[in-house]
């Protein structure tokens, strides 16, 4: 459990919350919000405003902690045995550990949701069985947080699995969980596939940008892109498959493609698809400047040895690893099932 102390929210494992702190900012911000000026220069305002909407809702979701915790504690006073009140309380813990990070959910599109980008690397079936392997991991790690996981394309392999997935991830700071999840991920197993039994290596990559939503304004010309419509390939039923729903969209500045089949219309198709080159030109841009910074955050590295993130050992032992931070589990199964959490608050503390 956790306790509170004044107004300084003490959470477990020695992280803690100063409400003081937060709502000082909070009525700076507040303060240059409400100012006569604040639009004579958009760039600045969009900024202030966003962060202010952030800062209001790590205070809301902290005060709401709060409550939920008082309450508890008076329940268990009248029936310490209840099993609904003790899982709620368990609940309210785990959510309280994942709150000692939420400060650290700070740029603007941290709060947002996030299309998440499965490609299997070379190796015929073991890569793309394995690209399936990662795309039922995330999307169960989206179910264990109670976040809307919809796929907006999805190609199949050629004999199992898939060759890439593309899912849309909505609910709250959906993209500040997932953004340090971009990279190379490497699989060791005894192949399946293999008649031999003989131990195989396989790779998939993971891309993420934020679900941006109208608070971040991304100008696109219309003649800077060029459009294209074709037949689905996926299912979907005859409607999907027999017209040329299916869209793709390329941004001829930056060459970047994004493509859609999943909804029912080319209107659908779309709408989704430039919501997605939107949030694609945003991700662009935060690398260009992270890149100028000579942050962390660079170019994607290939799909091969020596470049991932992650290792997922399956055979001769079980273990999963990251390379970045040397957070470790043997449990592989349960992080195959979604259990991520450790990896991406390690990466966030990082």
């Amino acid at each position: 459990m956790f306790y509170y102390k004044s107004r300084t929210t003490f959470l477990p494992s020695g992280g803690f919350f100063d409400f003081d702190k937060i709502e000082t900012e909070l009525g700076d911000l507040t303060a240059r919000a409400n100012s006569a000026d604040l639009w004579d220069n958009p760039d600045i305002a969009r900024q202030v405003l966003q962060k202010k909407s952030n800062l209001e809702k790590i205070l809301n979701d902290f005060q709401q902690m709060q409550e939920d915790y008082q309450t508890l504690c008076e329940l268990y006073k009248i029936d310490s045995n209840d099993p609904d009140i003790i899982d709620s309380i368990e609940k309210l813990s785990e959510t309280a550990h994942r709150a000692k990070f939420i400060t650290l959910f700070r740029e603007p599109a941290d709060n947002n949701g996030a299309f998440l980008f499965i490609q299997a690397g070379a190796g015929g079936t073991e890569a793309q069985d394995w690209a399936q392997m990662l795309s039922r991991m995330y999307a169960r790690w989206a179910e264990r947080h109670n976040f809307t996981c919809e796929v907006i394309e999805e190609h199949a392999g050629d004999t199992a699995g898939i060759k890439n997935i593309t899912y849309r991830i909505s609910g709250d700071r959906v993209y500040g969980w997932l953004k340090n999840e971009i990279g190379v991920h490497r699989l060791v197993r005894i192949s399946p596939f293999n008649a031999n039994g003989k131990r195989q290596t396989s790779f998939a990559s993971v891309d993420v940008w934020p679900d941006i939503d109208d608070t971040i304004e991304i100008e696109i010309n219309d003649k800077d892109l060029r459009i294209d419509t074709y037949r689905s390939s996926g299912a979907g039923g005859q409607h999907v498959n027999k017209t040329d729903s299916a869209v793709r969209i390329t941004h001829i500045p930056t060459n970047t493609v994004v493509t859609c089949q999943n909804e029912r219309s080319q209107i659908q198709n779309k709408e989704m698809a430039m919501k997605m080159l939107r949030s694609k030109l945003y991700e662009l841009e935060l690398k260009k400047r992270a890149a100028e910074e000579d942050a962390a955050k660079a170019a994607q590295k290939k799909i091969e040895w020596g470049s991932q993130i992650r290792n997922y050992v399956l055979y001769p032992y079980q273990l999963v690893k990251d390379v970045r931070t040397n957070v470790e589990k043997t449990d592989s199964a349960a992080v195959l099932d979604g259990d991520l959490d450790d990896f991406m608050l390690a990466s966030l503390q990082q």
